[in-house]
């Protein structure tokens, strides 16, 4: 069943929603763990997700009021945004959360002229879902730690 506007909603995180992020955390970036046996996302104490609301202004992504993913982003400048984490717990993949969510990214964000993201180079469907469903172009690679990441970009068009 495909996600419409109606069944997904978004929530401001607050720092009692910490445990319920790092269960999402836990349950969307597990596979990239055991994949890569690193994964900034995956096992963050209690006390690093608060920390991280503090930091990092963080939206519930809600489906049919479910929580099934996070939506964290900051603006690093008047007019960039850098896009900490997209993440949709995997049985909820899929079903155009995602494509929900970076739209609103950028009605948070009205001012955009640039976002910007990383994800690692070889999970093609993370790079597919965001060049060809949100627009975003490959800007560059490097190493972060033992894994190879691709620098993603989306330029706002007529701003």
């Amino acid at each position: 069943m495909r996600a419409d506007k109606g069944s997904v909603a978004f929530r401001s995180a607050r720092h009692e929603d910490a445990a319920l992020l790092v269960q999402i955390y836990n349950a969307a970036f597990r596979a990239d763990y055991l994949r890569y046996g690193q994964c900034p996302g995956y096992g963050r104490t209690l006390q690093q997700m608060e920390k991280s609301i503090a930091r990092y202004p963080k939206q519930i992504l809600l489906y049919h009021e479910k929580p099934v993913g996070v939506l964290s982003a900051r603006e690093l400048a008047d007019d960039v945004v850098s896009l900490g984490c997209l993440c949709v717990i995997p049985e909820y993949q899929g079903k155009g959360i995602g494509t929900l969510a970076m739209e609103q990214l950028e009605r948070m964000y009205p001012n955009w002229k640039r976002i910007e993201l990383i994800t690692p180079a070889d999970k093609t469907e993370n790079i597919r879902f965001y060049t060809q469903c949100c627009g975003f172009a490959l800007a560059g690679e490097e190493m972060d730690g033992k894994v190879r990441v691709v620098q993603l970009v989306k330029k706002a068009m007529n701003k």
